[in-house]
């Protein structure tokens, strides 16, 4: 029996895969439109080491998005999510990073985790407060666990709120990996979704998402170097905030 990196069978991923595409496809196409652009892209990269990197609009809603917008580029329909591409789930070694404290409450969250979240812990903020503590060791290498076995989905900024400073910890992971790194930038999730992502807000919003070329990474740079190289692709600089 095939388990993936984390010893889960891989029937079982592929189960889930159905099931939560199954729950989640009507709601995207039949209350919403969809824009996609360049999913190409995910017919082209390698299987393993890469790094999809995005802003963040709700907590659930656009990584839900991203893996319906994946399935149906691999299963041969790019920029169609029209396509139920989750039902033949092509592929199960896609991650995503996600808070601890918010994929422990409710069905949905337990779901996704058992899923593909990669669970860290958060260490600006705990319980809705502020805080500062020590990264977990553990958490790195869980990431890097999840990258030797294929895609991992990144929100560097780590918050639904727009054109934050993103977090080192991202350019670290990258120089420490060598990851191919995806970008990705999403629009139109928070007007149309509450901040879960769960409840909708405003139905027949248009859900954009673009996918860019993976970039051209000095891996030797310093890591603010690489930061802004992210950070600028997903188009959460100070130059896009003007343009906002």
């Amino acid at each position: 029996m095939k388990r993936n990196a984390f010893g889960q069978p891989l029937w079982v991923k592929r189960s889930l895969i159905r099931i939560f595409g199954a729950a989640s496809w009507p709601r995207f196409n039949w209350k919403y439109e969809a824009e996609i652009e360049g999913a190409e892209v995910f017919q082209e990269v390698r299987d393993k080491n890469v790094l999809i990197v995005s802003n963040h609009q709700t907590y659930f809603a656009d990584v839900t998005f991203m893996f319906h917008v994946i399935q149906s580029a691999i299963a041969g329909k790019p920029n169609n999510i029209h396509f139920p591409g989750f039902l033949l789930a092509k592929k199960t070694n896609i991650y995503f990073v996600a808070a601890e404290e918010t994929m422990s409450k409710g069905f949905l969250p337990k779901l996704m985790r058992a899923g593909g979240a990669i669970t860290v812990k958060r260490t600006w903020r705990k319980d809705g407060e502020n805080t500062k503590r020590e990264v977990d060791p553990k958490d790195p290498e869980k990431v890097v666990t999840a990258l030797n076995d294929g895609w991992v989905i990144s929100f560097p900024q780590g918050t639904t709120t727009p054109f934050v400073q993103g977090r080192k910890g991202t350019a670290h992971l990258i120089k420490q990996t060598e990851a191919v790194v995806v970008p990705v930038v999403i629009d139109g999730f928070r007007r149309a979704f509450d901040k879960k992502g769960l409840v909708k807000k405003k139905k027949g919003t248009t859900l954009r998402m673009q996918v860019k070329e993976p970039l051209k990474i000095n891996f030797d740079a310093p890591v603010d170097d690489i930061l802004h190289q992210i950070m600028d692709a997903i188009e959460q600089t100070e130059d896009f905030l003007m343009v906002k």
